[in-house]
């Protein structure tokens, strides 16, 4: 999430009521979750297992819940819970706005698209030229949908990112800021959920075609020309590039990647990145043929369990 105007590590301390370290004057451009921080970004981290990624990135302010050294041109903002501090952050500079309209006044909407009646358009999406959006479509604000986009019906793009944090008795949820695009040319069946960014962007790739009841997690990027079968599920923050096929019910972790031209067959279960030009299959997904050996060893044990059962005698 890039501010609308630039900010300074003091004046970010200062709205937290907390200490801070480094240069004063260090510009803050955005506020930006781990995984897609950019430099100028604030980010936050809140287990020591995770400070060196953190104080590492390409994030400039890091807020923080111990005072620890930090790179030169970096600062750190100290605070008691760094969730609490960034969700502060983020209601601050981006504070949900309830959509009360069905089609709010400052969506755009371009030249020959077919819109149902039963749509709901949240504030400032923008839609290209000849989009056909199904009944009971749902697109939360500030999404982008491009030219020739077909959504069907029921398919919600925009909503909040899955991502919390337990607390003793209640699991607190991550703010989401972020937002959804979706390229040129790409098809989305019914019943979809394609959630948006926690404060970066969920991006569907030109010419991407997604099939039925698919979910798309938050802060993934996913490239030109896929094809996603029904029941696929990819969690947030993973990368996706071009051509790649999913087929159906195969889910992902977080945070993997998927090189370009790879396909992954049904109800497999990819656990971990994955190199491009492939074919995998299994859980945890492996090349399509070194599983279906394996697959095929497996199937052998009971037989050669039985020759050394003879072989004993």
């Amino acid at each position: 999430m890039k501010l609308e105007r630039s900010s300074t590590l003091q004046k970010i301390a200062d709205l937290l009521d907390a200490p801070f370290k480094g240069d004063a004057n260090l510009k803050v451009l955005g506020i930006n979750e781990i995984h897609r921080v950019e430099v100028g970004d604030i980010v936050f981290v809140d287990h020591p297992k995770y400070y060196d990624k953190a104080l590492n990135s390409n994030a400039t302010i890091v807020i923080i819940n111990k005072d620890v050294p930090f790179p030169a041109g970096k600062g750190i903002i100290i605070t008691e819970d760094p969730f609490k501090s960034f969700n502060f952050l983020t209601n601050f500079f981006r504070p949900f706005v309830f959509n009360t309209n069905q089609v709010a006044d400052s969506a755009e909407i371009g030249n020959n698209c077919k819109i149902h009646s039963t749509v709901v358009i949240g504030d400032h999406v923008k839609i290209g030229n000849n989009c056909i959006i199904h009944p009971n479509v749902t697109i939360y604000e500030g999404c982008e949908i491009g030219n020739n986009v077909i959504i069907h019906a029921n398919t919600v793009i925009g909503g909040h990112a899955f991502y919390y944090k337990k607390r003793s008795d209640h699991f607190e949820r991550l703010n989401s800021c972020g937002t959804v695009v979706i390229e040129d040319n790409v098809d989305i069946g019914a019943s979809c959920t394609i959630d948006r960014g926690v404060t970066a962007i969920t991006r569907i790739g030109e010419g991407t075609k997604i099939d039925n009841l698919v979910q798309i997690g938050h802060d993934t990027v996913i490239g030109k020309m896929c094809l996603f079968a029904a029941h696929v599920g990819v969690a947030g923050c993973c990368t996706i590039g071009n051509n790649v096929s999913l087929w159906g019910q195969v889910g992902t972790t977080s945070g993997i990647t998927i090189g370009d031209g790879a396909a992954v067959l049904g109800k497999s279960g990819v656990s971990k990145s994955l190199e491009g030009g492939k074919v995998y299959f299994g859980v945890p997904a492996e090349e399509n043929r070194a599983k279906l050996k394996e697959l095929a060893s497996i199937r052998r044990i009971p037989s050669i369990l039985d020759h050394l059962k003879d072989l004993d005698k």
